[in-house]
């Protein structure tokens, strides 16, 4: 199977950097960590390089959208510790948010303080405004909720005043306040507008929607990442749980265990992850049990070329 551009870290050793034993007495949540014995000390969890650094993330990240925008009680928080203590128990790094998606950022940046792995976390968010004031502002105010002095990643949602924007998280860039900058669309009619962007722009990264349901992707903006060395994230892996819906019904082929998959979501993360311009993909999840079996995908071998075909072909119903 095809592993060619990504690099790995011992599952062993991640958790160990980690220091998941500190993670789990911090949150209260020690059974959320049970999902790591699921996965053999011996597995090497799956990393893509950033082109512009070289820096090494997982393939397989955490989306925040909806599912983090809760309100304070412990009732409703309780879980998403447990989600984000596993998460970086099993070796996850990169989290996503904005300030679009509510109360996201300040429940992220609370319980990451909470379970102890704000600076093991990989944290992006977005800027998504007009005006270049408004957009400084509203950066402030993201690294206020996320409890950051430095984010590690701040992008253009939807291309919202990207010129005037890039030019704010340049300079912060080189002030050390944002360690990359990128852009993002989650529509496929928005792909060719940034595509365009990519063209004039050096930019770290560039989040698009890309799963075996929407594919458009492959036609022109993830070869034009590669050729430009920008790193990929992908959001709505499960076109919004439709492609789940979907697939729920078939019993899964046989063919999953060459690449290691007991579930359809790991089939589906690893079509994803097995391009090789994608750097990661960022399921949202609130359920433990789901965030266990996302993780999964970050492990093994990834489908080749052919499999990647018949992954989609099982998507599509042919």
């Amino acid at each position: 199977m095809n592993t060619r551009q990504t690099s790995s870290m011992s599952r062993r050793e991640s958790l160990r950097l980690l220091g998941v034993g500190s993670v789990a007495l911090a949150a209260g949540t020690v059974s959320s960590l049970g999902g790591a014995e699921e996965i053999k000390a011996s597995e090497k969890i799956l990393t893509r390089t950033i082109p512009s650094s070289g820096e090494a993330v997982p393939v397989i990240g955490l989306g925040t959208w909806q599912t983090f925008d809760v309100g304070a009680s412990e009732a409703e928080r309780a879980p998403l510790a447990e989600v984000l203590a596993a998460f970086a128990g099993l070796g996850g790094r990169v989290v996503d948010s904005s300030p679009m998606y509510g109360r996201s950022e300040e429940v992220l940046g609370d319980l990451a303080a909470r379970v102890g792995v704000q600076e093991k976390l990989f944290v992006a968010t977005k800027v998504w405004t007009q005006g270049r004031q408004a957009g400084v502002e509203q950066m402030e105010e993201s690294m206020r909720r996320l409890r950051r002095t430095r984010v590690d990643l701040i992008q253009v949602h939807n291309l919202v005043d990207a010129e005037a924007h890039l030019e704010t998280l340049r300079v912060w860039k080189a002030a050390g306040r944002v360690r990359y900058l990128g852009l993002t669309h989650y529509t496929t009619g928005g792909q060719a507008e940034l595509a365009r962007w990519l063209e004039k722009t050096p930019v770290d990264f560039i989040q698009i929607n890309y799963s075996a349901g929407e594919r458009e992707a492959e036609r022109r903006l993830l070869p034009l990442a590669r050729e430009r060395g920008v790193a990929v994230i992908a959001n709505r892996p499960f076109s919004q749980g439709a492609l789940l819906g979907r697939l729920r019904a078939r019993a899964l082929p046989g063919w999953a265990a060459e690449i290691g998959c007991e579930s359809w979501a790991q089939v589906l993360l690893k079509f994803i992850v097995g391009h090789p311009a994608i750097t990661c993909a960022i399921p949202a999840t609130s359920k433990v049990a789901h965030l266990r079996d996302n993780m999964q995908a970050a492990y093994g071998a990834l489908p080749d070329e052919a499999l990647r075909e018949r992954i989609a072909k099982e998507v599509a119903g042919v």
